[in-house]
């Protein structure tokens, strides 16, 4: 049994038996699910939160360590500003009581990103899910207002700031947002796009790739579990034979 419900846990005898330890997903299609269906682009992202627990919660019982959402990008703030203050007020929400549903999964929340345009607010909800849940083990890192150039850029900012004269892989990767919990073995991408849209470019150096035409708010087990059954198939060889 895993670490949560009867309700949502996966059947183990359908999953291969190599697991990813970090999946990173690209959760994209909410407006398009929506604009099908005739409703606001808004009702695809309150349905596409609804996904985003239901899929963590899969990967989690499924084996997986670390699970890393790429949920609001540097570029997002150029959508329509009703858009936009829907997305925060959602992330506002939703940081009210992520607090309690990690506490009880045992989920170490991390907020991946410049956290600095904020409001007060919601930068203290930030750092109230991180402290409060920084005991637990199972990693999930929610990208917002995340950029993977941004991100780069900042590491050897911080390099600079720090005396080095000269700056190695090692060196960059010490200071990336992922640091702690390492790249991805495996980067999903929802919704038809073939592309990574500036998210973990450095990180991605040797992940797994999986592309579905899925739109994410229909994301679920079986696209899951077809994701983790590639994986299972691929040797990788990180530049070996």
């Amino acid at each position: 049994m895993g670490i949560f419900s009867q309700k949502n846990h996966l059947n183990e005898h359908m999953l291969p038996d190599v697991i990813p330890g970090h999946v990173a997903i690209i959760m994209d299609g909410n407006g398009r699910w929506a604009k099908r269906r005739g409703l606001p682009r808004t009702a695809g992202h309150s349905k596409g939160v609804k996904t985003f627990e239901d899929v963590v919660e899969m990967c989690f019982n499924a084996g997986v360590k670390t699970v890393t959402v790429y949920a609001f990008s540097t570029e997002n703030w150029k959508r329509p500003d009703s858009e936009v203050k829907y997305i925060l007020n959602l992330l506002n929400e939703y940081l009210d009581i992520c607090i309690e549903k990690c506490l009880k999964k045992g989920i170490r929340m991390r907020i991946i990103g410049d956290r600095s345009v904020f409001p007060p607010e919601i930068a203290e909800k930030m750092n109230d899910s991180e402290q409060k849940t920084a005991h637990l083990n199972y990693n999930l890192n929610v990208a917002v207002n995340y950029g993977s150039r941004a991100e780069i850029c900042t590491a050897v900012n911080a390099l600079i700031s720090e005396g080095k004269n000269e700056i190695s892989e090692t060196d960059i990767s010490s200071k990336l947002y992922t640091t702690p919990v390492g790249d991805p073995d495996l980067i999903i991408r929802t919704g038809g796009e073939l592309r990574l849209s500036n998210f973990l470019m450095w990180q991605a150096a040797y992940s797994e790739f999986y592309f579905t035409d899925t739109l994410w708010p229909d994301f679920g087990k079986k696209d899951l579990y077809k994701a983790f059954s590639k994986f299972a198939k691929t040797h990788r060889r990180f530049g070996g034979l």
